[in-house]
């Protein structure tokens, strides 16, 4: 099994590309090579593959990167499920996840919501969806202080708030209370069931 990860960049119209694609580049570029695991096309929209356990750690890191630049946000929908065809590039394979994928991206603005995901699983789809939704109540209303301090901790797990502190040049307290005005615990307590919930899934 993999994960699929269609988005768009909300707002995208009002901002010059350079403003927000290289941070999309650069950290596409860590999870793995264009075009075989991600592609840009269409000026802002994008598709990516990643391990179906890491699906939700990445679509929330992309969010955090994407409003750490004031009035910018990004619509994804995540597909879970087997890879029956590898094209040229991500864009050009198939299979359920991508399907799935596909399928509820184009929900997206009927759902007037920013992140669904299909697993495949019925049961497992409505309680993921509820607590994503849940999420997004706090999420789209990061500030991008908010949306930095996720990114960095996202991107740095076993730093200490200290050595966080110390690379913005900021007090440690500060770092504290941005965590905890960002929900980064309930950010975290997500990440955990979504990776115990795709264990059994997957099983």
């Amino acid at each position: 099994m993999i994960a699929i990860i269609t988005g768009d960049i909300i707002n995208s119209e009002n901002y010059k590309s350079s403003e927000w694609l290289g941070i999309l580049k650069s950290y596409f570029s860590k999870l793995g090579d264009a075009p075989d695991d991600w592609e840009i096309y269409r000026g802002d929209e994008f598709q990516l593959r990643v391990p179906f356990s890491q699906a939700f750690e990445v679509a929330i890191h992309i969010k955090a990167l994407m409003k750490t630049i004031k009035g910018l946000d990004v619509r994804m929908g995540i597909g879970i499920g087997q890879e029956t065809f590898v094209g040229i590039g991500v864009s050009e394979s198939n299979g359920p996840a991508y399907q799935r994928s596909g399928r509820t991206f184009d929900t997206l603005k009927d759902d007037k919501t920013n992140l669904t995901v299909a697993t495949g699983n019925g049961f497992y789809d409505e309680i993921l969806n509820l607590m994503l939704r849940l999420a997004l109540d706090f999420m789209n209303d990061w500030s991008i202080v908010s949306a930095e301090i996720v990114a960095i901790a996202l991107d740095n797990p076993k730093a200490s708030q200290q050595e966080i502190a110390t690379e913005l040049g900021i007090q440690q307290s500060a770092v504290s209370q941005r965590q905890k005005r960002a929900r980064l615990d309930l950010v975290y307590d997500l990440l955990d069931y979504y990776k115990m919930s795709v264990k059994e899934i997957s099983a």
